[in-house]
């Protein structure tokens, strides 16, 4: 489960995402059980709300003698969603599945804190800059960004956000007035769509503000072998 977008390329990306996971989990199962059924809904912008689309899907999973749905929430911090909306949706899920189906709600993506930053790691061995920014969505819940805080120590990097401060622009003009040139950016993201063509913007116009800074831009997660893994991760749980 993915907070949604109106953007079709995260959707293609969870589906991707479902696929590969799929896959895989069929490759992991014992050849006596029933493969693992994977599906994919989103909080936002979906067929109609979250639990309506949980319902539809536990409905699917009876219907092929199963009696145990699994939810993954694909978020990255520990915010309102995480803490509030989604239990909230998985709730009333079960209230209207009543004993027919057993819904558990897992631990929320961002909680794979070695995982991910595993992942933050591989991508700034993409490219050698002086310092590196981890640029992540932000969230105004308290302690709902100290993930995000904990991976940038454990990287040698510096945090920004999108929605909070400090924002990227605010943190590049610090680095560029310490004497950094060579500046690199992790979107700590799940897929490609509008917030990642807006930073790649960003850039374009830090660059023209900034003229003898060079900047390296990474890539959000995306639907890849090692996203899957750190659900398989969640799963294990």
């Amino acid at each position: 489960m993915a907070h949604g977008s109106r953007d079709p390329r995260p959707q293609r990306a969870l589906e991707n995402l479902a696929q590969l996971l799929s896959e895989r989990l069929t490759l992991l199962a014992n050849s006596t059980l029933t493969s693992p059924v994977v599906g994919s809904c989103t909080l936002e912008f979906g067929p109609g709300s979250l639990h309506s689309q949980i319902c539809q899907f536990g409905e699917y999973t009876l219907s092929l003698g199963l009696k145990e749905v699994q939810v993954l929430p694909l978020f990255l911090l520990p915010g309102v969603h995480v803490k509030e909306d989604v239990p909230t949706e998985v709730a009333i899920a079960q209230q209207f599945l009543a004993q027919k189906l057993t819904i558990n709600l897992r631990s929320h993506l961002g909680s794979q804190v070695a995982g991910l930053t595993h992942w933050v790691v591989g991508e700034m061995a993409s490219a050698k800059p002086s310092k590196w920014i981890l640029l992540s969505h932000g969230s105004r819940r308290t302690n709902g960004n100290l993930p995000v805080e904990e991976i940038a120590a454990k990287v040698n990097a510096v945090t920004a956000y999108w929605s909070v401060a400090p924002s990227l622009e605010e943190k590049v003009a610090s680095l560029v007035h310490s004497g950094h040139q060579e500046i690199g950016i992790v979107p700590y993201f799940l897929f490609d769509g509008g917030i990642a063509e807006a930073i790649a913007q960003t850039l374009q116009q830090l660059k023209q503000q900034f003229p003898l800074a060079k900047f390296h831009l990474a890539n959000p997660l995306g639907a890849s072998v090692e996203l899957a893994n750190l659900i398989l991760n969640l799963i294990e749980q």
